[in-house]
């Protein structure tokens, strides 16, 4: 039976980066194996006492003392809470859950796409590949509004010396890259095509990308999506999170596209009682 009491997480340290986001240090109490073999793309429970809990993506994984970074926005009551926590404050944590990146470098040549505060789920990714010990194939394309939105900005700058990383925005300054990720796909394909894409951003954005990716030929089992859905549980048990006929929690929230499309292709041609059927 899976345990949904959260362990103890201690807040060591946060940081504003981006429009109502913040970056925040976390240390879980008496790590486990689990939680020492999290992969980029995976997400925890983190709950404030008195408001609940929510997921959220890790930006750097848990590592042998159980300290680890997220990027939080600013959305609802509980972030709201949390914003408001001190240093030193005792929250709580569960994880990590759900399916995270591929992680093949050093066998294909990959595109990393972002919008937003979808960077966050692609910093694990990001941060392995500029590790100069592998031999790593990666370009990024990261949109945002404005500069203002932008997130990661100490990351950023590390990786933007390592890899290939394009910045676009919607509304550019004087020297600045103007329009959406998929404008830039031209410069990405004519030097160094790839063979892979891992995209994540609002729902539209990513729509969008794999529509264009499958137009230049990238077939849809080399396309991954990381989706965003209400997991109130992270273990399967109370449905909120559905995709097509299946669980973000447990079958995402990364999707390889053939896959995602297929579930709700499958979805469609069922019975609703069948296809909101509880696992257990």
């Amino acid at each position: 039976m899976n345990d949904l009491t959260p362990r103890q997480l201690t807040l060591l340290s946060h940081y504003d980066d981006g429009t109502d986001a913040r970056h925040f240090s976390l240390q879980i109490h008496g790590p486990t194996v689990d939680d020492l073999l999290a992969i980029p793309g995976q997400f925890f429970m983190l709950s404030v006492p008195g408001y609940g809990e929510a997921p959220f993506t890790f930006v750097s994984l848990p590592d042998k003392s159980g300290v680890f970074t997220a990027l939080i926005h600013l959305t609802g009551s509980l972030t709201q809470a949390l914003f408001k926590q001190k240093d030193g404050a005792t929250l709580g944590y569960r994880g990590p859950f759900g399916i995270g990146w591929p992680l093949f470098f050093s066998t294909y040549r990959v595109l990393a796409i972002a919008g937003g505060c979808g960077l966050a789920p692609l910093a694990g990714v990001i941060e392995e590949a500029t590790d100069a010990n592998l031999n790593v194939r990666l370009s990024v394309i990261y949109a945002a509004r404005n500069s203002a939105a932008q997130v990661l900005r100490r990351e950023r700058e590390r990786w933007t010396r390592a890899i290939r990383f394009i910045e676009t925005f919607d509304k550019a300054e004087v020297g600045q890259r103007q329009g959406s990720a998929v404008s830039h796909f031209d410069e990405i394909f004519a030097c160094d095509p790839p063979e892979a894409v891992l995209c994540c951003g609002p729902q539209g954005f990513i729509q969008n990308t794999v529509n264009e990716c499958l137009h230049r030929g990238i077939p849809a089992s080399k396309i991954w999506i990381s989706v965003e859905r209400r997991m109130h549980c992270g273990v399967g048990l109370c449905g909120h999170c559905y995709v097509g006929s299946s669980y973000a929690c447990m079958d995402g929230p990364t999707y390889r596209y053939d896959r995602y499309r297929d579930v709700h292709v499958v979805a469609a041609e069922q019975p609703a009682s069948d296809m909101h059927a509880p696992r257990c």
